[in-house]
């Protein structure tokens, strides 16, 4: 009897291998290549966000006199500029986080200008605002505040004019008529002891080398009897010439949007009382010679960093108000000021804050 063996068991159906991995590892490559390709690449754009505050009377040095400190603070705003951007910080900008805004590369640094002159742009305009401030919070003290500089320097010369010939853009004039000017109030004084038809000399630099010129002076067309040279006229090297040892030192912070805040501290620190009422204040504008406050860039950023520090007012230039209170929240009042009047008037309405309000006498 023969035996037949049993066929062996079939193998079981082979299943399919999945797809999914290799879609997931595809998609990891393609976004790969995608954020490798679109990394580098440059948007004409600047994303601008919340810099860091700064508690401005830690940035001010004062000697000769007392210095009054306060329990409330006043903050210096700063923005941070990050740029050019890249597609994912544009989008990010543009879709995930209100804090920042896109501003246009030729906003911030226009065309032909390098970054290194932008960044000593930023730092002249800041010095500016500190002399403005020294010089407004001074004079509203009483003090005596006066310019120096180191000449006059000639930024035009007017057509047909008694310089037109004798003079040249950029020559420095350091003495009128054998008197030494340090300023341009210094030069104009000096000229205008003369009258239409005197001849002065002027001497001064050009370029390298010196120089001496007369020129006979002629009416000024627009003020009757006043003698005039015919040029513009800039102090070089501007500074002040301060009756007290008042020193801001805004490290490496730029721009010209701090005055305002500057010119507050030193009232401030300069005064017996608390003007802040023991509030946290934040503020931002340009401050000029004639006490106005002018308008700033970055005035949303300003306020989301005013928030973070839980103040609970922020100045701001009138013409940035709009923008101002689309960062705001109900935590704190944005204030439109047009003067530094205008923020000195609402800080005399605040009420003290609950920390230092003066208990009631015992019964």
């Amino acid at each position: 009897m023969i035996e037949l063996e049993a066929p062996p068991p079939a193998p079981p159906p082979r299943l399919p291998t999945p797809r999914w991995p290799y879609v997931l590892v595809a998609a990891f490559l393609a976004v790969g290549l995608l954020v490798l390709v679109a990394w580098p690449v440059k948007l004409p754009y600047y994303a601008m966000s919340p810099g860091p505050v700064e508690q401005v009377a830690n940035l001010v040095t004062i000697n000769d006199v007392p210095r009054y400190e306060s329990e409330g603070v006043f903050y210096l705003l700063t923005v941070s500029l990050r740029g050019e951007v890249n597609p994912f910080e544009w989008f990010e900008a543009r879709f995930v986080d209100d804090q920042i805004d896109l501003v246009p590369s030729e906003v911030v640094r226009p065309a032909g200008t390098t970054e290194e002159q932008v960044t000593r742009s930023n730092q002249e305009a800041m010095n500016d605002s500190i002399h403005s401030a020294i010089y407004v919070a001074l004079q509203r003290l009483g003090y005596e505040v006066k310019f120096a500089g180191d000449g006059v320097r000639i930024l035009e010369v007017v057509a047909d004019s008694p310089a037109d010939g004798a003079l040249q853009v950029e020559d420095v004039i350091t003495r009128v008529e054998g008197t030494t000017v340090h300023t341009v109030d210094e030069a104009s004084a000096r000229i205008r002891e003369f009258a239409p038809g005197d001849t002065i000399t002027l001497e001064g630099s050009r370029g390298e080398e010196s120089f001496t010129t007369d020129v006979t002076l002629i009416e000024h067309p627009d003020i009757a009897g006043a003698p005039m040279v015919g040029v513009v006229l800039d102090t070089l090297n501007l500074a002040l010439d301060l009756p007290i040892d008042v020193r801001v030192d805004p490290g490496n912070i730029g721009g010209p949007s701090a005055g305002l805040g500057f010119t507050l501290t030193l009232l401030d620190l300069l005064t017996p009382g608390d003007m802040t009422k023991g509030h946290i204040i934040a503020g931002t504008g340009t401050i000029r010679f004639d006490e106005t406050v002018g308008a700033i860039g970055g005035v949303r950023q300003k306020v989301y960093g005013a928030r973070s520090i839980a103040a609970e007012v922020i100045f701001v230039p009138r013409d940035n108000y709009a923008d101002a209170i689309t960062a705001s929240d109900d935590a704190i009042v944005v204030v439109p000021v047009d003067t530094l009047q205008d923020a000195l008037d609402y800080l005399e309405s605040l009420e003290p804050a609950p920390a230092i309000v003066a208990a009631p006498p015992a019964s």
